[in-house]
């Protein structure tokens, strides 16, 4: 009997191998990771792909003739050390994303081809990889987990977040890949991204070194270095030091009148989204508490006029509730005018117990709408916070209306 698993569900294997495929309207390249308890590779020796195919008890089969891309795992010969085995997909066009597409994994016994398992992920939007779904064990017992996290930076991103070293690809990828256009931030800031090698090879004029002409855009953005400033697109995590900064942190926003009459009356609020882009609770002015107060809204301004922020909204990251994967940070103009009344308006990020400003974000242009989505913080697979600056403008007069739109967004 086959099972089929929503997110975050998970099943027993009633076979010693499977095999993990993925199927979707678009061609896919289909690799696999062994991870140690800590969540990490061992070495870039335990990542599987279709550049280095073998693994200690897992495999790489490339798709061709209508047989999709596929990772087997022999769990027999799988080493005491690793504890799980993520299967990724990502999309073998440059620069394209899962936006209208829906893949699907299909756990086999990879004996007698019977399906096990199934698991189409929730609606994808800009993601150009996805860890679809991972083999693990618990107590000597070998299960299926369905995860469908997507990634914005490619394989390379997921690879680089389990501890792969993309920037040295070793003897198995000796040609270097082509430059490619970076991938759009949306869930995280952009990191290296991967390519099979093209055929032919990348002319002579490439350069020779073994980094990606494309490493200017590497870098992960972090905290490390102090405040950051975002433009629409840009993305930040909330790590320093390699973990976690901060666990509560405040928006505030602000703005002023363009001085055209009446006083303009923007609401600032919260839209907490679960796994699935569905709303849990939003903050706004209607209701200035959420979640037991871990996401706290500090009040109604309504002309928008005196210093510093205008409102803001305080977030417990460490007591949002485990569901909660995606907050959306909007403004809405309740009073009616549209955003060519307002001036000046900005987002920013502060730690909430010092009042010392983090990100900041700043509107570099109005449209004629009453609405717009100025940032989200999405909890990526690895646990860690990631603020991505959006500027993307809705006709809505308050939250109510944001929601859909917002959803899209995340």
């Amino acid at each position: 009997m086959t099972t089929v698993l929503t997110q975050g569900g998970n099943a027993p294997l009633n076979a010693d191998r499977v095999t993990v495929e993925v199927t979707a309207p678009k061609a896919l390249d289909v690799s696999g990771l062994l991870l140690t308890e800590a969540g990490k590779v061992r070495s870039d020796d335990d990542f599987v792909f279709f550049n280095a195919p073998h693994g200690p008890g897992v495999t790489h089969r490339p798709g061709g003739g209508g047989t999709p891309d596929a990772i087997t795992v022999d769990t027999g010969s799988v080493p005491e050390g690793i504890d799980k085995i993520v299967v990724t997909a990502s999309l073998d066009e440059a620069g394209a994303t899962f936006a209208g597409t829906e893949p699907t994994a299909t756990v086999r016994d990879a004996g007698s081809g019977e399906v096990l398992v199934t698991f189409t992920p929730p609606r994808l939007s800009s993601e150009t990889a996805l860890v679809v779904v991972e083999v693990y064990r618990r107590g000597g017992v070998w299960k299926v987990r369905a995860v469908g996290q997507g990634y914005a930076n490619g394989l390379a991103g997921i690879a680089t977040d389990f501890g792969v070293n993309v920037e040295d690809p070793g003897p198995a990828a000796a040609a270097a890949p082509p430059p490619m256009p970076a991938a759009p931030p949306l869930q995280a800031p952009p990191v290296h991204d991967v390519q099979k090698p093209a055929a032919p090879p990348q002319p002579a004029a490439a350069p020779a070194a073994p980094v990606a002409p494309s490493a200017p855009s590497m870098t992960k953005v972090t905290l490390d270095k102090g405040r950051v400033s975002l433009t629409k697109g840009g993305s930040v995590s909330l790590e320093k030091g390699g973990k976690p900064f901060l666990s509560a942190v405040r928006m505030g926003l602000g703005w002023e009148p363009a001085g055209r009459g009446r006083n303009v009356d923007l609401d600032a609020s919260c839209i907490a989204f679960d796994a699935q882009r569905k709303k849990i609770e939003t903050a706004w002015f209607m209701k200035l508490s959420i979640f037991n107060g871990a996401i706290a809204h500090s009040g109604d301004n309504l002309t928008g006029a005196g210093t510093g922020d205008d409102e803001s909204i305080t977030v417990h990251l460490d007591g949002l509730p485990p569901e909660v994967c995606g907050l959306v940070f909007v403004v809405n103009s309740f009073s009616g005018q549209k955003f060519t009344d307002v001036k000046n308006a900005y987002c920013r990020l502060l730690d909430a117990g010092s009042g010392q400003e983090l990100v900041r974000f700043d509107l570099t242009h109005a449209e004629s709408r009453t609405g717009v989505a100025m940032c989200k913080l999405v909890r990526q697979f690895s646990g860690e916070w990631v603020m991505t600056a959006l500027e993307e403008y809705v006709d809505a007069k308050t939250a109510r209306g944001m929601v859909d739109p917002a959803a899209r967004m995340l």
